[in-house]
């Protein structure tokens, strides 16, 4: 009976735990919406780059910015290369963050590569690219797609230059893979998103009115924001909601319009994209280059020494 009993709280035990361990592993699951937008791309798109060619993150992050990026101009197959992404804007800034504080931007980036062109292996890392790595993680985007990398949130002040240790294709071993110029591109984005996949506003953006009338109240909500009451034409009152962390413009008793601004537009951020390109280079064709140049280097000294012998012979006649 004991034994029967003890079976039985184990059994228990073991489903609680079990309990416990499924409950954790669904809130890590569930992405936070001030961090995670690495991870919404990669759950609401297939591919980041769409068909017009423009990177997904632009349908979140709205504004404009500038992002540059630098590759060799050739690489050479089964080499370890760094891909340079520059993410530049005014360490000073501050955003407003998903609890309407005031913080410091991250930075995030997709970099799209040719097929065949994957992240670097870790046994393949020099000192000099270890130590730019570190701190910072970069996955590829799928389990399909290697060629695609992506990486962030991380914090901005540290990190507007991100480096990308890339392995070239060889296509000795790999027969889909061609000596030939590739396209390659990159997206970067700083600082929070304006609009969520779900086609939320996310407080990171500017409200406006969503309806015509007078603002009769204004009350200031318990976890930060404010709630507007606005009487209509028609004597009905709605009640629009701002979120935590934007100023109103507005006040009592002031009549408003539709998409007339309610609040500043908060956003300091954005996102650029770029795209260049890059040589897979054939080690047979330099060698015959360099072949090529060395028998034209050999025969001009050989021109030479001939023009000379036939000068001393020529000036040895005339003196004769």
């Amino acid at each position: 009976m004991k034994l029967y009993k003890q079976k039985e709280n184990t059994e228990k035990f073991k489903n609680i735990l079990l309990n416990i361990i499924g409950l954790m592993l669904c809130l890590i699951s569930i992405p936070n919406k001030a961090i995670a937008y690495p991870i919404f791309a990669q759950q609401a798109y297939e591919s980041p780059r769409e068909a017009t060619g423009r990177i997904v993150c632009a349908n979140c992050h709205l504004a404009q910015k500038p992002v540059e990026l630098e590759v060799p101009q050739a690489v050479l197959p089964d080499t370890v290369f760094e891909a340079v992404v520059r993410i530049p804007y005014d360490s000073k800034s501050r955003q407003v963050l998903a609890n309407g504080e005031k913080g410091g931007l991250n930075v995030g980036a997709v970099m799209i590569l040719p097929e065949g062109f994957k992240l670097a292996p870790k046994d393949r890392l020099s000192a000099e690219l270890k130590t730019k790595m570190k701190g910072i993680y970069i996955q590829p985007y799928s389990k399909k797609t290697k060629n695609i990398l992506v990486i962030g949130p991380i914090p901005g002040e540290k990190y507007q230059e991100i480096t990308f240790p890339i392995l070239s294709p060889d296509p000795r071993q790999d027969k889909d893979a061609k000596y030939l110029t590739y396209p390659v591109f990159v997206g970067g984005n700083r600082g929070r998103g304006q609009v969520y996949p779900s086609g939320d506003k996310s407080n990171n953006v500017m409200y406006t009115s969503t309806n015509n009338g007078q603002i009769t109240k204004i009350e200031a909500a318990e976890k930060g924001g404010y709630n507007l009451q606005i009487k209509l034409v028609d004597n009905q009152t709605v009640t629009q909601i701002i979120p935590a962390g934007l100023e109103l413009i507005v006040k009592e008793n002031d009549f408003v319009q539709v998409d007339q601004p309610l609040t500043p537009d908060p956003n300091v951020g954005g996102f650029g994209q770029t795209e260049t390109e890059i040589v897979l280079q054939n080690p047979t064709r330099i060698i015959g280059m360099l072949v090529f140049f060395l028998t034209i280097i050999i025969g001009q000294i050989f021109f030479v020494l001939k023009k000379k012998q036939f000068e001393k012979v020529q000036a040895a006649e005339m003196n004769f």
